[in-house]
Parts: C-alpha cells; structure tokens; sequence
C-alpha cells in the first residue's frame, strides 16, 4: 500500500512539457487518420458557385497519413511546414523593434512615467482594447501584444503571465471586432453575399453592415473582460517577485550619496530628453506610414494595393502590402523609437551595445522556436487529413437537417460554428462551408445576411483561445513557459487554457447576451441594417 501510495505521488509530480505533448498529437492524428478513413468518415457539403449563382456539390475525405504516401507527406514537408509557419516569422520580426525598444531603455522610462500612473483595472482595460482593436489586421497582436505586455507588466511589478493572458484573451477572444471596419469584412462579406442571392438576388451587403455591434461589442468585451481578468484570473497567479542585483547593491554602498543623486538626477534628465525624442520620432515615422496609405499624391500610395478597386481592398486584400507589412511596419516603430531614446538618453554607447543588449531577447526565444516546430508539423499534419474540413461538413449538414428557426436556429448556428472552430480555425475556410446553409436558413427565418455574419464572427470568437490548433497559440504558451518561475513544472496546454477559463466563460456570456439583446431589442447593428430583414 504504501509502495502505491509513493507511486501515485510521483506521478503527480511528473509534468509533460507541451513540445512533449505536440509530438504525441501529432502520432495520434495520424493513426487517428488511418482509423477514420478505414471507418468512411467523410462529408458532402454545398458551397456557392458564383458563376451560376447556384450550389454545387462537394465532398471531402478524411485523408489516412499512415502509409507510404502520407508518410511521405510528413517527411518532405516538415521544413516547409515550419518555414510557413506564420507566427514564426512575425513573432521574430517584431521582436527586432521591441528588443531595441527594451536594451535602449524606452519600455522601462515609458511604463514609468506614463502607465505606472494607472490602476491596475485601467492597465488591464488598455491592454485588452489594444488585444481586441488588433484584430482589424489578422494575427498581429498575438506576435506584438503578448512580448510587450510581458515587459510591461514586469516594470510595473505586476506578474508578467497576467500581461501575457491579457494580451492573448483580448485578441484570441476579441477576434474579428473592432472600432473600425477591416480584414474580416474583406474576407467574409463575399460568401455572405453569395449566399445571400441564393434567397434575394438583390441583397447587398456593405462594409459598414456590422459597424455598430462590432463598436460596441469591443467595447463590452474590454469592460467584462477587465472585471474577468482582475477578479477571477490575477489573483491565481503569485504576486510578482523582482530579482534582486547584489552587485548593484554592494556597489551602492561604496557610493557617495551625493554623489548617487546626482546621478540620478542626470538619468531623469537623460531620461525625460530621451522620451521626447522618442516621442518626435514616432510622430514622424507614423506620420510617414500613414501618408504612404494616402493615394493620389506625390510618392504615396506605397503601402497600397492599387490593382484593387476599392480602398478597404487596396489596404486588406489578399495582396494589400499594409496588410502583409504591418508588422515589419510595427517593429520599424520600436526600432526607431527606440534608437532615438537611446540616443537621448544616452542609455547606449554605439550600436555594438545595442546589438549585445538587443539580443539578450532572442535568447529567452529558443524554447518557443522548439515549439513552434513541433506545434506546426502537429497543425500541418491535422490540416492535411483533412479532419477538421469534415467535422464542419458534417456540423453545417446538421443545421440544415433540423429544420429549425427563429432563436432555437440562432442557437444550433453558435454552437456548431463554435465547435467546429476548435478544429478549423480559419473563419474565412468556416464561413465558405456554412454560409450556404447558415445565410438563407436565417433570412428564411426573417433574419437579415448582416445579422448572419456577425453570429459566425461571435461564434468564432467564443472558442478561438482555447484550441492548440490555432497557429498563435504556440506564442502565448511559449512566453507563459519563459515568464515561468517553477521551470520543473512547465505550463501545460491543458493549465494554459485552464488559466484563461474565467475569461472563456465572461466572453462568452457577453457575446450571447449581445447576439440575443440586439436581436430581441431590433436595435441596428450597422447604418440602416437591422436584425431582421
């Protein structure tokens, strides 16, 4: 008995770290691919055929990895697997700007004299706007927020793993809602429409259709969210410990003490001309930025793509070079920003001790490049059985065989979008399979298209942050295991998702109530468009 007893607790304390975990998933998703196509897991699904204006068949198989072929696929496509890897690529090329930003000393100064003014409720509210506002630009906040909240939080002596919740809950779960319109309009509105004609050829759905909910929907998520974070989540995590330098110390005492306040008097001088330097040079280079998003004037137009027809295309199509820059563009902010703080400061001597201090940060970064590998092989390989594609399949099949309407079919629509969302994480691939069901379903309901694509933005939002197959989520547990104190316990997938649960469960309830009060109440959703047809 007590033999067991020693046993149970060993195991207990044994904790597989998520690389581990990753490599395990990605074994079970192939013989769970075999499995699945031994037993015909497959779907028939409709999609829009525009040419026609009318459905057209598709069926799509899960795809067995285990054989000669699949085998293949899983060999000769591991370095492109990882190469592809989107938050690989952005997460370093932010990191440029940001490491410049910390080594200069800018992120420090300006988080001391700007935001260790506010409450720690205010801090959380900034982060979380900031988290949800970036979203108008797909995945950057993920590659940006998570590193700088982390750093900011730490100078604030806050728990640097509540900075990385924060920033990974406002974008994860704030996902497509902001206060202008963006990316997720240019990328759903054209399977809305073409459902939308298969009931009304006339239907129209413009840029601004969704504008007042999504404002207000942003805003709500910041409020609830904070209330979430600061009541459910902060006081979880242990308070913050700073890491005491007893060389400065010893060095302190043989110090005058005049001499010390002197010193520290030069270094808020130095300090103070070196923010506003800062400050002059962030003006100049957004100012640049902007004007390069301005067409039809000398040398503008840069950042724009001008084979689209519409300016909302010419900044987020497919090819808009604002879209695809925007984080090199961040991190040439930082980077410039950071540079002339420095210079003003004088926190550097020449670019040789930039560059060292610069890149103390990349070096905190290995273990999450680890797991960026192993985490895109895992998502590749799920992507190319095609699983998740079937089970959404399959999920927009069952809306359409239940034959409901009316809020029980405003329901079955949240939960099936939800739910396939933890295994097909793109909302464009989702709503190209269930706008042809979804929309005319609803306007059969009297639900207007408008109304209709904001429940699958909703929807998507919900579930976003609690699935390992969203490609960004490897950026968040990665820098939750670097701001780690208790490296023999890493921070698993299933505690990650387990920290951020009380906000899950907040985001969730505001959504609902938002989707069901709007739709109750009639209020507009967007200029001159309502709930209802």
């Amino acid at each position: 008995m007590k033999l067991s007893k020693k046993r149970k607790l060993k195991l207990k304390k044994f904790y597989f770290h998520p690389i581990t975990v990753f490599l395990f998933l990605s074994l079970i998703v192939v013989l769970l691919s075999a499995l699945l196509e031994k037993l015909g897991f497959q779907s028939t699904y409709q999609l829009v055929n525009e040419n026609i204006n009318d459905l057209e068949t598709t069926m799509v198989s899960v795809e067995s990895l285990l054989n000669f072929d699949g085998m293949k696929y899983i060999i000769s496509n591991w370095a492109t697997n990882f190469v592809s890897f989107a938050p690989l690529a952005s997460l370093l090329i932010s990191l440029i700007g940001i490491s410049v930003c910390e080594a200069t000393g800018f992120l420090e100064a300006f988080s001391k004299k700007y935001l260790r003014k506010l409450n720690k409720p205010k801090l959380t509210f900034i982060i979380l706007f900031l988290g949800i506002l970036s979203s108008l630009i797909n995945d950057v906040g993920y590659a940006i927020l998570i590193p700088l909240a982390a750093i900011i939080y730490g100078v604030l002596k806050r728990n640097p793993l509540l900075g990385i919740i924060t920033a990974f809950c406002g974008v994860a779960f704030g996902y497509g809602v902001s206060v202008f319109i963006g990316s997720m309009e240019v990328s759903l509105i054209p399977y809305t429409t073409s459902a939308a004609h298969l009931i009304d050829e006339t239907a129209h759905i413009s840029l601004s259709s969704n504008l007042f909910i999504i404002i207000f929907s942003m805003f709500a998520l910041a409020i609830f969210g904070t209330i979430a974070i600061e009541k459910f989540i902060a006081p979880k995590l242990s308070a913050y410990k700073e890491e005491k330098n007893f060389s400065k110390t010893q060095e302190l005492d043989i110090i005058d003490i005049e001499e010390f306040e002197q010193r520290k008097i030069e270094k808020e001088k130095n300090q103070k001309r070196g923010l506003r330097f800062a400050l002059v040079t962030g003006f100049i280079v957004v100012a640049l930025f902007i004007y390069m998003l301005i067409p039809n004037l000398p040398q503008s137009g840069l950042l724009l793509d001008m084979k689209q027809e519409t300016y909302l295309n010419q900044i987020f199509g497919d090819s808009a070079y604002f879209q695809d820059g925007f984080t090199f563009m961040m991190s040439v902010l930082f980077l410039c920003v950071g540079l002339a703080y420095g210079i003003g400061a004088k926190s550097v001597k020449n670019d040789k001790d930039i560059v060292e201090k610069a890149t103390s940060n990349f070096e905190k970064i290995g273990s999450i490049i680890l797991l960026m590998f192993v985490a895109s092989q895992f998502i590749a390989i799920f992507k190319k059985t095609e699983i998740g594609t079937v089970i959404a399949g399959n999920l927009a099949n069952l809306v359409q065989s239940l034959n409901f309407t009316g809020i029980p079919l405003i329901i079955l629509v949240i939960v099936v979008i939800a739910v396939s969302n933890l295994f097909l994480t793109s909302p464009t691939i989702k709503w190209q399979i269930f706008s042809p069901v979804v929309v005319p379903l609803l306007m059969q309901s009297n639900v207007s298209p408008q109304f209709a694509q904001f429940i699958m933005r909703a929807s998507d939002s919900m579930t976003n942050g609690i699935t390992p197959l969203l490609a960004a989520f490897t950026i968040y547990l990665g820098y939750m295991n670097i701001y780690n104190k208790e490296k023999s316990k890493p921070i698993t997938i299933t505690k990650s998702i387990k920290l951020i649960m009380p906000y899950f469960l907040v985001s969730l309830t505001v959504w609902l109530v938002i989707i069901f009060g709007w739709y109750l109440l009639g209020l507009p959703i967007g200029p001159n468009v309502y709930p209802t047809i």
